[in-house]
C-alpha cells in the first residue's frame, strides 16, 4: 500500500511537471502498457484461463488513450500530416473495437505496434530538435552536459557561469524531450 501510493505520488508529479512532448509520450506509453496487458490477460498461459474483463478494462483504457491522441491532434496547424495521423488514429481505435467485440489479442497486437512506432519517431524527431539547439548553442555548458546524460555519458563540461539571479533552463531543455522513468 506504501509502495503504491509512492508510485501514484510520483506518477502525478511526473504528468504534472512534464512538458507537452513528455506528455505526448506518456500518452504513447500508457497506451502500449494498456495493449501489453489486454493482450497478456487474452493469452493467458500456465493452465490459467484468460481474463477477459482485465482484457476489456484495457482495450478500453488504450481506446481512451487513442481518443486522447486524436482530441489533442492540432489540424489547423499540422495539415495534410495531421489529417493522415487521425486516420491512422480512427483505424487504430476501430481495431481496438474489434478486438474487444472477437475477444481477439491479434488486432491488439497491431495497434501496440502502431503506437511503439509512433512513439519512437516522436522520440527521435525532439531528439533531433535537441540537437540541433546545441549545435547551435555550442557555448551551452548545461546543455552538453544534459545531452552527455541523456546518451548515458558522464557530464565533463564545465557548467555555464550563471549571473545572480539568472536561472540557465539546459538540463529542463534537455529533460524536456527524453523521457526518464
Amino acid at each position: 500500500m506504501i509502495n503504491s501510493n509512492a508510485q501514484l505520488k510520483y506518477q502525478a508529479t511526473r504528468i504534472s511537471t512534464a512538458t507537452k512532448e513528455q506528455l505526448l509520450l506518456i500518452t504513447y506509453d500508457i497506451g502500449i502498457k494498456a495493449c501489453n496487458t489486454a493482450i497478456n490477460a487474452m493469452t493467458a498461459k500456465n493452465a490459467q484461463a484468460p481474463d477477459f474483463d482485465l482484457a476489456n478494462r484495457e482495450i478500453i483504457r488504450a481506446q481512451e488513450v487513442i481518443r486522447e491522441l486524436m482530441v489533442t491532434l492540432n489540424r489547423d496547424k499540422g495539415g495534410d500530416m495531421a489529417d493522415k495521423l487521425m486516420q491512422l488514429y480512427e483505424y487504430m481505435y476501430q481495431l481496438l473495437v474489434d478486438a474487444n467485440m472477437k475477444k481477439e489479442p491479434d488486432n491488439i497486437k497491431v495497434v501496440k505496434g502502431m503506437l511503439e512506432e509512433l512513439k519512437q519517431t516522436w522520440e527521435s524527431a525532439l531528439m533531433k530538435l535537441l540537437e540541433d539547439y546545441q549545435a547551435s548553442h555550442p557555448e551551452d555548458r548545461d546543455l552538453q552536459n544534459a545531452m552527455a546524460e541523456i546518451n548515458g555519458q558522464k557530464p565533463t563540461a564545465t557548467p555555464t557561469p550563471k549571473a545572480p539571479g539568472v536561472v540557465n533552463n539546459a538540463n529542463a531543455k534537455a529533460r524536456s524531450f527524453t523521457m526518464a522513468g
